[in-house]
């Protein structure tokens, strides 16, 4: 499928590794031009490099903190006028919400729902303007079904995820649309350190705690981050424009519901 999208322009955030470098190279397969986004230079330069070589493809790297103005200025400075937006940030740590104070929360919202909202922000009106826009927010499968120890990313998410279905309905008539990606358990480094917490607090092994998750899950297995990257890059496609404020869960079958 010709996804429709060669030489247009994306911003990636959080995408020196992990979903959403995943995300970002399937763009770029595509033929899209990126600004990649992550905290630390080195890891987000090789990265770029990689993206590169393997696509041909015009990169931007610009190393920020997404969850700040400056930060988001800085990202946007590098394009102003996106036609595509996938929004990206770690999640908070796991935990009991006993032990979260204040700013714990100040932070779990900056970043998984104030950030993505000022980023949409700034670049929606020039989309509508143009006639084309893709926005996808990555966000958790833990929207669909909470988990306990992750109350932060829980309520966050919520949050953002309320805000897009009702603006992603103002903006569909202007070929802009406004999807979120859940995903469930990837092989990702968030993922292994998940793991690990509750290893620990079993008092079992790494692999142990890991198999038996994997066994948990209809498929057998964790998802591969290129999947992921896959169903980003068709949400981004013109093919996309009748979807939007959509949750669209990628955790092989996990979730149990007829909805």
């Amino acid at each position: 499928m010709d996804m429709g999208i060669a030489g247009k322009w994306a911003i990636v955030c959080a995408s020196s590794k992990g979903l959403g470098k995943a995300c970002a190279r399937a763009l770029a397969e595509e033929g899209v031009n990126l600004v990649i986004n992550g905290r630390t230079r080195e890891p987000l330069a090789q990265t770029a490099k990689e993206i590169v070589e393997a696509t041909g493809v015009e990169v931007k790297a610009v190393a920020c903190d997404v969850t700040t103005e400056e930060g988001r200025a800085e990202l946007l400075a590098a394009c102003s006028a996106p036609d595509i937006l996938v929004n990206n940030a770690g999640g908070p740590p796991p935990g009991n919400f006993r032990d979260w104070d204040q700013e714990d929360w100040h932070k779990a919202v900056d970043a998984n729902m104030l950030a993505p909202i000022f980023l949409i922000k700034a670049v929606v009106d020039g989309m509508i303007d143009r006639g084309f826009g893709r926005i996808v927010n990555i966000t958790s499968a833990a929207v669909k079904s909470p988990i306990p120890i992750l109350g932060l990313s829980n309520g966050a998410r919520a949050g953002l995820t309320g805000f897009v279905a009702g603006l992603s309905r103002e903006t569909a008539a202007h070929n802009v649309t406004i999807n979120n990606l859940l995903p469930g358990p990837f092989e990702t480094d968030r993922l292994a350190s998940n793991i690990q917490a509750a290893a620990d607090k079993k008092g079992v092994d790494f692999e142990t705690e890991k198999a038996t998750r994997m066994q948990n899950n209809p498929c057998r297995r964790f998802g591969n981050p290129e999947e992921f990257g896959a169903a980003c890059a068709f949400l981004c496609s013109r093919q996309s424009g009748y979807m939007t404020g959509q949750n669209i869960l990628l955790d092989g079958g996990g979730f149990n519901s007829t909805l």
